[in-house]
C-alpha cells in the first residue's frame, strides 16, 4: 500500500453521501495494514444493476489499494427481509430461492470486484447457529428507544401498521455481522445508515473498534424519480447488451448526467464540471455529453470498441432514422390476452419489458412515443386482437424495438 492516504482518502470519498468519520478512516489508514471492508447483499433479486454497482465499484476502488472486501451473503438476513424504507412487512424468502439468486449473482459481482482480494461469507453461518440464550444476549445490546429512533419503524407506529419482532432484530443482526467478521469499515447505500451505524454500536459493546461507515448516495433510475430498482423497472442491468445499455443511457433525463458522470464512471471531477458547464451554457448538445456517459459505462461493463459500435448504432437509429441491425422478438404474454382475444397496448409494453408500469406505458403512447409498424399510436387505451400483433414491429421511445410473436 504505498500510495499516499490524502489520494486514498479523496477516491475513497468522490461522490460519498456521507463517512463516519474521515478523522477515524485515516486514523486506520495510517496504521499501514490492509482494511477489512464490509459490504453486506441480501440475495432477493437475480440482477446487479448500475445502483447496485454504485457500492460495489467503491468497494473495488478499497481493493485497488490493497485493502480486503468482505463480502457478506445475508442468505440468513434475506429470509428475514431487510425492513428499510418499507411501510409494510416484507415477503419472507425461502432459502432455496435465496441461494438461487446467490448463484445467479455471483459472476455479475465479480465483473466489478477482484475475486483474488475478496473474502465471501454467508452470516447463515454464525446467525443460524445461534440458540435463544444467544439471541437473548444480542438484543440486550442495543435499546427498544434506540432502535425506534429509525424514521421507518416510528412512521409505521405511529399510522397504525404493524412492526413485527422480527424486523426490530433485523438491523442487530446486520450489525453482528460486522461483530463475526471483525470489519474496520462498512459500505452501504444511504438508506443503510441507521443498520451500518448499529454494527459500529455493537462492536463497542463486544470490545471491538468501530467501523467506519462510508455511504453513498442511492442512484435514481431511468424514470428520473424513483431510485434504481428492479421491481420499479427503472433499471439498467450490468450484464445488459452493450446496444440495450447505451440506449437506456441515452433515455436518460438530462439532469441526472452529473449524477450518472460521478457514480457510475470514473470521469475525472473537473472533467464532468466542465462538460456539466458546456451543456448548461449551449457550447454543447447536452446528447453529445450524455452518448459520453453512454460510452463510459459500456466500455466499464463491455469494452470500447463494443461502445463505439453502439454509439455508431445509436446515431444510425436516432438520427438516420433507420432500423438497427438486429431486432429482437418479444413473446405475447398469454396472461395479456383477454377473454375477446384482444390485448391492451399499454399492458403489453409493460408486460415485455419495456415500460415499467402500465401507466408509464400509457404515458409514453400519450407523449408520441409508440409506433407500431411505424404508425405513431395515441389512444392510452388502446386495443388489437392478438394475431393482429403478429410480425409486427413494436417501436418504444427513440430505441427500444421488438418484433413480437404469440
Amino acid at each position: 500500500m504505498n500510495t499516499p492516504i490524502q489520494q486514498q482518502l479523496a477516491v475513497f470519498e468522490r461522490g460519498a453521501d456521507a463517512l463516519i468519520t474521515p478523522e477515524e478512516l485515516q486514523a486506520k489508514l495510517e496504521r499501514g495494514n490492509p482494511l477489512r471492508v464490509k459490504l453486506g447483499i441480501d440475495p432477493t433479486a437475480p440482477d446487479v444493476h448500475l445502483g447496485w454497482a454504485v457500492v460495489l465499484r467503491k468497494l473495488r476502488q478499497f481493493q485497488q489499494f490493497g485493502h480486503t472486501a468482505c463480502l457478506i451473503v445475508g442468505d440468513f438476513t434475506a429470509m428475514i427481509g431487510d425492513p428499510t424504507g418499507k411501510s409494510k412487512t416484507r415477503k419472507q424468502l425461502d432459502r432455496d430461492e435465496v441461494m438461487g439468486y446467490v448463484e445467479r449473482l455471483k459472476p455479475q459481482l465479480f465483473r466489478i470486484l477482484d475475486p483474488e482480494r475478496t473474502e465471501v461469507y454467508y452470516n447463515a453461518d454464525w446467525l443460524g447457529k445461534m440458540n435463544f440464550a444467544d439471541v437473548i444476549k444480542l438484543a440486550s445490546k442495543y435499546t427498544v428507544a434506540r432502535i425506534l429512533e429509525r424514521d421507518d419503524f416510528a412512521k409505521r407506529l405511529a399510522n397504525n401498521q404493524p412492526l413485527s419482532m422480527h424486523e426490530v432484530l433485523y438491523p442487530l443482526c446486520q450489525g453482528y455481522d460486522s461483530v463475526a467478521i471483525q470489519s474496520d469499515v462498512e459500505l452501504g447505500g444511504s438508506d443503510q445508515r441507521f443498520n451500518n451505524l448499529v454494527g459500529r454500536d455493537l462492536q463497542r459493546e463486544y470490545g471491538q473498534e468501530p467501523q467506519v461507515v462510508l455511504l453513498m448516495p442511492l442512484l435514481v433510475g431511468l424514470d428520473g424519480k424513483e431510485k434504481m430498482s428492479q421491481s420499479l423497472g427503472n433499471y439498467i442491468g450490468i450484464s445488459e447488451p452493450p446496444d440495450q445499455m447505451f440506449g437506456k443511457v441515452m433515455s436518460l433525463p438530462d439532469e441526472l448526467m452529473r449524477h450518472y458522470f460521478i457514480l457510475c464512471t470514473d470521469v475525472p471531477l473537473d472533467e464532468v464540471e466542465s462538460l456539466e458547464r458546456d451543456w448548461r451554457e449551449g457550447r454543447i448538445n447536452p446528447r453529445d455529453v450524455k452518448r459520453r456517459l453512454a460510452s463510459e459505462i459500456v466500455t466499464i461493463y463491455h469494452s470500447a470498441e463494443q461502445a463505439q459500435q453502439a454509439d455508431e448504432e445509436f446515431l444510425k437509429v436516432f438520427s438516420q432514422r433507420q432500423l438497427p441491425d438486429e431486432i429482437p422478438e418479444k413473446t405475447i404474454p398469454a396472461h395479456l390476452v383477454r377473454e375477446d382475444g384482444t390485448v391492451m397496448l399499454a399492458g403489453l409494453i409493460a408486460g415485455i419489458g419495456f415500460a415499467p408500469s402500465n401507466s408509464e406505458a400509457r404515458r409514453l403512447i400519450q407523449g408520441g412515443g409508440v409506433e407500431l409498424e411505424g404508425e405513431r399510436v395515441s389512444d392510452p387505451t388502446a386495443t388489437f386482437p392478438v394475431e393482429a400483433l403478429e410480425g409486427k414491429l413494436l417501436r418504444v421511445g427513440k430505441l427500444r424495438f421488438a418484433r413480437l410473436r404469440r
